[in-house]
């Protein structure tokens, strides 16, 4: 699919076994929801721009590489998105945090924005969209119309694990944002969720049910 990353690094694959365990307990969910967000951030952020600077180590005076193109921020979509940002913030810790919400309609089901809180400069930043599921795609696709719609135009998805329909949904909606995930799963049920999945990762993360 393009515009499509499937990580398969085997330190992301093991970790993501052991989140789709059903008895895996919270805290360990959350601690490895974390660890995986700082791995696959780290293949995310390949592409960004460096140049060249003067060092003076200890020993004698060199050439090294620092970022020089856009800044960073990481959005994470409420609730889930949250346990994803210190994975990040791990990598990168100059990067601002924004934060949305999202509540689905219950007459028209269209997702509904109940909070928003970007960065000021938030539209000269790359932006990182971050949230465990990409299930049918609606959320994630009304988040990033949203954010779109505050100026911004450069911004990448990133999610644990996918649906082919969640997929297909932003690619349709948003042609121009890369998406980056753990697995790719084989569909949605009838009642929406990822099969196999690993059930609701909100509950999971936060231990509600």
């Amino acid at each position: 699919m393009s515009n499509l990353v499937v990580f398969d690094h085997p330190l992301i694959q093991h970790k993501l076994s052991i989140m789709r365990d059903k008895n895996t307990g919270v805290k360990e969910f959350r601690e490895l929801l974390e660890e995986i967000a700082m791995l696959m951030i780290y293949e995310v952020t390949r592409d960004l721009e460096t140049e060249e600077v003067e060092i003076e180590t200890p020993i004698c005076k060199c050439t090294g590489r620092k970022l020089s193109g856009r800044k960073l921020a990481v959005v994470p979509i409420l609730r889930a998105g949250l346990g994803m940002v210190d994975g990040v913030l791990n990598m990168i810790p100059a990067a601002k945090v924004g934060h949305i919400g999202l509540y689905r309609d219950p007459e028209t089901l269209e997702p509904v924005e109940y909070y928003c809180k970007l960065p000021a400069d938030s539209t000269e930043r790359e932006i990182i969209v971050v949230d465990p599921m990409l299930a049918t795609g609606g959320s994630a696709s009304a988040a990033i119309r949203f954010i779109k719609q505050r100026g911004c135009t450069h911004i990448r998805l990133v999610d644990l694990i996918a649906a082919p329909e969640g997929v297909k949904r932003i690619q349709e909606d948003h042609p121009d944002v890369n998406i980056f995930v753990a697995g790719l799963d084989d569909h949605l049920n009838e009642h929406g969720y990822i099969v196999p999945g690993l059930g609701d990762a909100g509950d999971r993360l936060f231990g509600t049910k």
